[in-house]
């Protein structure tokens, strides 16, 4: 049988991946999260003798450089000999090494234009680019995330704000919590009045936010029972995409087709704005699909939602008053509606209060690594040594040698500057 040269390549690939980098995180604002544990660096060594591990050094690391020698691990600062380099938010491009494999979230594949250089940067040295955002099995599903932890955070944080608009309760910030079962000792605290949460999205990160709530205890009601009835306290209800989305043709929802073509269909949202006191987006937003609603709406007397946790935090995407991030130690701005601009934040209760974090599972830094981990060594790990048989690390691989691969081919003009 004639072996091509695709496959000898790709044979010599992994055969060589021996030594694998934990690598620190560098970029501004901080990120305290790790693809490994300790303990996990350690089952990748068991389950893959072969595998040589080193950790380089971290002063904001969520765990310690000491946690890692104690489990026998070696620090080092000399990266040059890795095979693989693991990180997890973008590598500054002055810390690139040329020709090695990375792994971490790049932020290219939408052409995020701060990080076009980037891309350019990792082309013209040669880099593996395995961006975990496109670590997916065969039917298209993400392998591994932090969605859960941004919906856990999420939601904490829209309670946070609201106590602190109102003066109700005061919570610490999960931030301030050492991990997610000290960060539950803060929920008997939440003291609700009768209001409305209405929580968009059915993946991980609306899971996640419903974790929050549903420990807290705010009954989950369906649709229409939010929109035509009062209640005595405090309650939420979760949308996906067919409550709030309909075919600009009259005709039944397919979900499909809303995949395939969301610009055939228009928002419904409009009137859940007349009801819900908090909104928590927690959903996938596409460019071409509707946005939940307009500025002109938010100026309307009928608008009663006044926090906004935006989680999933699409600048000038589905919500208009998401005007920019929010960082972690400055977690709210208000958005005035009648003059369309940001405010300080709790300026006037007239404002809506913005929480938009892109960073979420940063607050929770141990538990959010923990869990990727495992999902890094029940997924990927084994299609990283054992020659990629279903395309796992092949689907997720922007570019190589020097060339964007075939399926990411479309960013070619976001390299060159075209668009």
């Amino acid at each position: 049988m004639k072996i091509s040269p695709k496959f000898i390549q790709i044979q010599i690939f992994y055969m060589k991946m021996k030594k694998i980098s934990i690598i620190r995180e560098e970029k501004v604002p901080i990120d305290r999260r790790v693809v490994l544990s300790p303990e996990q660096v350690l089952a990748m060594k068991s389950r893959y003798p072969s595998i040589e591990a080193v950790v380089q050094a971290s002063k904001i690391r969520c765990f310690q450089d000491e946690e890692y020698l104690k489990h026998g691990l070696q620090l080092s600062e000399q990266l040059e000999g890795a095979d693989i380099l693991l990180g997890v938010k973008e590598v500054p491009i002055k810390s690139l090494i040329a020709n090695k494999t990375y792994f971490f979230f790049s932020h290219t594949i939408k052409k995020q234009p701060y990080n076009r250089q980037l891309l350019r940067e990792i082309l013209a040295k040669g880099i593996r680019l395995v961006d975990y955002e496109c670590l997916t099995d065969a039917e298209g599903q993400r392998l591994i995330a932090f969605g859960r932890w941004a919906g856990i955070v999420g939601a904490y944080n829209a309670l946070w704000t609201y106590g602190q608009s109102t003066g109700a309760y005061s919570l610490r910030r999960a931030k301030d919590c050492f991990d997610y079962d000290d960060l539950k000792r803060e929920y008997p605290k939440v003291k609700l009045p009768a209001l409305k949460i209405v929580l968009t999205g059915g993946g991980r990160v609306a899971q996640g936010a419903c974790e929050v709530l549903d420990a807290i205890g705010i009954p989950r009601i369906n649709p229409k029972a939010f929109m035509q009835q009062s209640f005595h306290g405090p309650v939420y209800t979760q949308l996906d995409m067919e409550d709030y989305h309909a075919p600009i043709v009259d005709k039944p929802f397919d979900r499909q087709e809303f995949y395939r073509h969301p610009e055939r269909f228009k928002s419904n949202f409009l009137p859940y704005t007349k009801q819900a006191n908090i909104l928590i987006a927690a959903a996938y937003w596409d460019p071409a699909a509707p946005v939940l609603f307009t500025p002109e709406d938010m100026k309307h007397k009928d608008f009663k939602i006044n926090i906004i946790a935006d989680i999933t935090c699409d600048i000038e995407g589905s919500i208009p008053s998401t005007l920019r991030p929010s960082e972690i130690d400055q977690p709210v701005y208000d958005y005035d509606p009648v003059e369309g601009k940001e405010a300080p934040a709790f300026s006037s209760d007239s404002h809506v209060h913005v929480m938009a974090i892109d960073n979420l599972p940063c607050e929770l830094p141990r538990d959010s690594s923990q869990d990727f981990g495992e999902m890094f060594l029940t997924h990927i790990l084994p299609a990283l040594m054992e020659n990629d048989p279903t395309g796992v690390i092949e689907r997720a691989t922007i570019a190589a040698q020097g060339r964007l691969s075939p399926r990411y081919q479309y960013l070619q003009d976001y390299v060159d500057g075209k668009e």
